[in-house]
This record gives C-alpha cells, sequence and structure tokens, in this order.
C-alpha cells in the first residue's frame, strides 16, 4: 500500500529539552493512524512539525510524496489540519463558515460545497443557526468538515475530542471513521486510549521520545501477557498495552 507520510530520525529540541529524539513511523494510504502519548511526549510537536509550523532539527519527513524541508508549499497543498479546539467563528452561522472556507480556498461553487458538506456531516438542521448555540460534538464536526474543503488528500486530527462530554465524542468517532471510506488518510493524536481501540488501523507509541512500538491492536496484544482465565476470559484493553509497554521502557 503506497506510503503517504514516512518520517525518519526525526529530532526536535527546545532550548535545553530534547523532545524528539529521532522518530521513524510511516502512514497508509486510507488509513487511520493514531499516535498515542502522555502528556509532554511529543505528539503535538510531531504534528506541528508535520504540518509545516514547526521546523525539525533533523531527521526526514515526506508527505504525499514531497519532501517537507524542501517543498512545504506543496505538502500544505495537501493536508488540512484540525487542532485540539474547534477553529469555528462562533459568530456565523454554520453554512456561513463553511462558504467562507471554500471562499479563502478559492473554489468556483462555494455554496454547492457548504451543502454537500452539511449534509454528510448531519447538520442540515443547524445550517443557519449561529455556531455558539451548538453542542460541543456538533463545532466538532463542522470543524472537521471545515478541514475537508478543498478534498485533502490527508488530515491531522489533534486530540479532536478533548473537552467533549462522551455523547459528543461518540459523535466524532463516526465522523473520522466516515472520512477514510471516501479516501481520506487521518493521522490522529490522542490521550483517550479507548479511541485509538475503536478508530485505529495503525497505532504508535511515543515514549521518551521516539516510537517505542507500532502496530495494528491485534500486534500491540501479542506483547501483553497472555489472557488470565478466572471465571471468564479476560482479553487486555488498549490500556492495559499502554501501561505495560510504558512501564517496561522505564524500567530499563
Amino acid at each position: 500500500m503506497e506510503k503517504v507520510i514516512e518520517v525518519k530520525g526525526l529530532r526536535k529540541s527546545f532550548k535545553n529539552t530534547e523532545v524528539l529524539k529521532g522518530v521513524n513511523f510511516e502512514v497508509k494510504r486510507g488509513e487511520i493512524f493514531a499516535l498515542l502519548g502522555s502528556n509532554g511526549a511529543g505528539k503535538t510537536t510531531i504534528v506541528k512539525i508535520l504540518t509545516t509550523l514547526q521546523k525539525a532539527d533533523g531527521g526526514t519527513a515526506v508527505i504525499n510524496g514531497y519532501d517537507l524541508a524542501s517543498k512545504p508549499d506543496h505538502v500544505r497543498q495537501t493536508i488540512s489540519l484540525t487542532g485540539q479546539f474547534a477553529a469555528v467563528d462562533e459568530i456565523l452561522t454554520g453554512r456561513e463558515n463553511l462558504i467562507m472556507i471554500a471562499k479563502l480556498r478559492h473554489l468556483t461553487n462555494p455554496r454547492q460545497v457548504a451543502e454537500e458538506l452539511l449534509i454528510r456531516f448531519g447538520l442540515t438542521e443547524a445550517a443557519d443557526r449561529r455556531v455558539s448555540t451548538y453542542s460541543g460534538g456538533m463545532r466538532r464536526r463542522l470543524d472537521i468538515a471545515m478541514s475537508l474543503i478543498g478534498k485533502p488528500q490527508l488530515i491531522f486530527l489533534d486530540e479532536p475530542t478533548t473537552g467533549l462530554d462522551p455523547e459528543g465524542r461518540i459523535e466524532v468517532w463516526k465522523t473520522v471513521k466516515e472520512l477514510t471510506k471516501s479516501g481520506t488518510t487521518v493521522f490522529l493524536t490522542t490521550q483517550y486510549l479507548e479511541e485509538a481501540e475503536q478508530l485505529a488501523d495503525q497505532i504508535a507509541i511515543l515514549h521518551g521520545g521516539k516510537i517505542i512500538t507500532s502496530g495494528t491492536l491485534a500486534d500491540l496484544k501479542k506483547l501483553f501477557p497472555p489472557a488470565k482465565v478466572e471465571y471468564i476470559e479476560k482479553q487486555p484493553s488498549l490500556e492495559d498495552i499502554f501501561l505495560a509497554i510504558i512501564g517496561k521502557k522505564e524500567d530499563k
């Protein structure tokens, strides 16, 4: 399968603190790739570097076939970023937000684009209400819809469900799952291990400035001791696996 992201030896320091110490990973087209890590592990730093908002101190990254360092403008044209907090204008309506972004991207049919996205994300009934009246889940869905204007090949979601209640989180999960059906590749960072368990095709764990393990959920479960048989067979959750792997690395 074609590689959408290929990162080798990525390094980044802030003052005297080395945050990324040689990060390596690959993301394949059409998959949901989840990057897990504790607070301060460097997840957002990786997102900022790959979306051209920060420069790496070393290493290489190729995104959608373009070298990040030499062709950042080409990279920007093929990606979209949704940060930790919804970047929507609360004074405008949902429809107006979408039309505004479509115009900024110089699309010829902004109203049609907005209408299609409102339908796709289940926002038609609230389309002409101010965004200030939206629930957290609705704002996040609108935010992701805005990120898809221009049909980017790759979308970065940096902790997309931060601050949402369980109902809003489930809304966003459904939205993210829908993205890959149209061929969009999703790079997801999250602290919610259940989120990665529900969504990700591939999972990588960032710890100590490096990717310490990666693979499918089934691959990671193989790293955990066999299930204990008590009254029922208890399979390890992704949270169990994450904490076990982190603990082993810290013991070393």
